[in-house]
């Protein structure tokens, strides 16, 4: 039985301590390469995204800079999470 180690701040040290080694199966790509990357099966991709209710604590002044650019607001704070993710700042 494989059991895993939990994801602890001093786990996540050990981890990025680990050196990444590129070969001929794993080489490193640009970032132009990463962008032209696109899914095997486009048909599944392609599809909206389930919106799901949660409830989470923000800093005051996040939320007050979000309130502020009007009605609207939650749904760009969902594409910021989006874009950070997507592009690897999450």
């Amino acid at each position: 039985m494989i059991t895993s180690k939990k994801l602890t701040a001093e786990r996540i040290a050990q981890i990025e301590q680990v050196p990444i080694v590129y070969d001929e199966d794993s080489p490193q790509f640009t970032q132009e390469e990463l962008q032209e990357f696109v899914p095997y099966h486009k048909e599944y991709y392609d599809i909206t995204p389930k919106k799901v209710l949660i409830s989470f604590n923000i800093d005051a002044d996040i939320l007050a800079m979000m309130r502020a650019t009007g009605k609207g607001y939650q749904t760009r704070m969902n594409k910021c999470l989006r874009e950070a993710v997507l592009s690897g700042r999450f």
